[in-house]
């Protein structure tokens, strides 16, 4: 047996769009929470050097982890074309690389913990107190770099076979093992910010080893391929090429919200409380399109794999479709209720002014947003990682560009920059998808 099946014609359809997309829609809307919790717990301390650190700590590890994404996606793509070629073996490969792969930067992050905590430490600019604590905080949840990454990678396996429902069941065990984990060590361990980082490592454990359950009923075992399988040559160098890649990708992407943020703090405390309050509302539209976005992997990567040239192009038009037809309707709900929204957020009169002159622009960020979201879903199922990537290095240079220029403008300039910076990347994706798809399917 190699491993080879029948392919098959993967279903593409509005009924397994939503199917797919709904339980990670769910998903994402569940990680807001655990940011939440940890407030919550590490604040009935009544220190606020702590809830500090944990606030800082969370944004540093969110850049550090979230730059290797790349992992989650690359693997949900390479998975969804051997589901749909019916391989098998290859699922199993993909798996094994994958995991190799974060084993590697894993260890590599932890070895070099003390460089990226001081660059980090030195970026976040806290007061001694929060120093202290964020590196004790830092220090103890680092160790779960190789558990976090192999979740990323679990994840991207049950993605990509198009079980987002077991995408769903595994985020929210270790969502709800953090929460527990976290209470328990913080309030009646009395751990302090330690207990909270402890907490959050043992459930990243816990993931992986239930993850890996997971895959196993799904009848894959990586340590039943060959090492010199998983070191093929080609193999190796295409899936640290598409890593490479979305790394860029997603370091461009976060570094575009953070100088989004940077800046707007440089224009006064009420700037920036204004713009947090209405950046929840992109937040909360990207909550829905990356849930269509991933349907997009799923369908896309598996039609490709099948080689059903009709079924990728039909999986297209349902992920743009329902992804403009979700950020529509976002953006019209924010239009209409978003000054209910503003006043349930903040209680700042000036804040709630001041947010309401933006209100327009923010409101429209999930319907500008929503091609680029349905795009990336379809470039990573398609394996398309470099133009993917070439794509976004563009529209960043053209977000910077704007933000120089119109620097005299303050915060309206920093809006349409960012919205600019949105439309331009769907824009670039949905101008080359046409070549790309016919280099594509010409080459099968």
């Amino acid at each position: 047996m190699d491993g080879t099946l029948d392919s098959y014609r993967p279903e593409v359809s509005h009924r397994r769009m939503l199917a797919l997309a709904l339980p990670m829609t769910l998903s994402h809307m569940t990680t807001p929470l655990l940011g939440l919790v940890d407030a919550t717990v590490i604040g009935r301390l009544g220190e606020a050097h702590l809830l500090g650190a944990v606030a800082l700590g969370a944004v540093i590890f969110d850049f550090v982890f979230w730059s290797f994404g790349s992992l989650r996606m690359a693997t949900a793509g390479l998975t969804a074309q051997a589901t749909g070629a019916g391989n098998k073996r290859e699922v199993d490969l993909t798996l094994a690389r994958a995991f190799l792969v974060a084993g590697i930067t894993g260890l590599l992050l932890i070895l070099l913990q003390w460089p990226i905590g001081t660059l980090a430490f030195h970026a976040a600019g806290a007061s001694e107190a929060v120093t202290e604590a964020l590196s004790t905080y830092f220090f103890i949840r680092i160790w779960s770099a190789p558990f976090t990454l192999a979740n990323y990678v679990i994840l991207g396996s049950t993605l990509g076979r198009g079980r987002t429902d077991l995408g769903l069941f595994l985020q929210v065990a270790i969502n709800v093992a953090n929460i527990l984990l976290t209470a328990g060590l913080v309030l009646f361990f009395d751990l302090g910010i330690a207990g909270a980082a402890i907490g959050t490592a043992i459930a990243e454990v816990l993931g992986v080893g239930l993850g890996i359950l997971v895959l196993r009923r799904l009848g894959s075992n990586p340590l039943s391929v060959t090492w010199a399988e998983v070191l093929n040559r080609a193999a190796i160098v295409q899936t640290l090429a598409m890593n490479r890649d979305i790394m860029i990708r997603n370091v461009a992407l976060i570094l575009a919200f953070w100088i989004f943020s940077a800046l707007g703090a440089r224009s006064g405390d009420v700037t920036l409380a204004a713009n947090a309050v209405l950046y929840n509302m992109f937040l909360i539209g990207g909550y829905f399109l990356d849930g269509f976005a991933t349907a997009a992997e799923t369908l896309c990567g598996q039609s490709l794999g099948a080689r059903d040239e009709r079924g990728f192009r039909r999986a297209i038009h349902l992920s743009l479709g329902w992804s403009l037809g979700f950020g529509f309707a976002v953006s019209a709900i924010f239009l209409i209720g978003g000054g209910m929204f503003i006043d349930f957020v903040s209680t700042n009169a000036e804040v709630r002014t001041y947010a309401r002159e933006y209100l327009v622009f923010a409101a429209l960020t999930p319907f500008i947003g929503a091609t680029a979201f349905a795009f990336d879903g379809i470039y990573t199922g398609a394996t398309w990682t470099k133009p993917m990537r070439d794509l976004m290095v563009i529209a960043f240079a053209v977000y910077g560009a704007i933000l120089l220029m119109s620097s005299s403008f303050g915060n309206t300039a920093l809006w349409i920059a960012l919205l600019i910076f949105l439309g331009t990347r769907g824009t670039g994706q949905a101008l080359l998808y046409p070549r790309l798809a016919r280099k594509t399917f010409t080459a099968l």
